[in-house]
């Protein structure tokens, strides 16, 4: 499957959170989130990078389909 390109942090964060991840904190323009043990860091910007987005998924541990499901 090929990433979105329109994807912005909200919509990310809102993936993540259902798909179990809790929401750490803000620094500046970086939300960090947790899941077992894997922490997460989400820019807040519209769009995140293909290259962005991919690297976060990899980050997260969940698969592009499980996190493509969640947007």
């Amino acid at each position: 499957m090929r990433l979105p390109r329109d994807v912005n942090g909200e919509e990310a964060v809102k993936a993540l959170l259902r798909l179990g991840f809790s929401d750490l904190r803000q620094t500046g323009s970086h939300r960090i989130m947790r899941r077992d043990g894997k922490t997460v860091v989400v820019p807040m910007h519209r769009p995140i990078k293909p290259g962005t987005l991919k690297g976060l998924i990899e980050q997260s541990g969940v698969s592009l389909d499980e996190f493509l499901g969640e947007l």
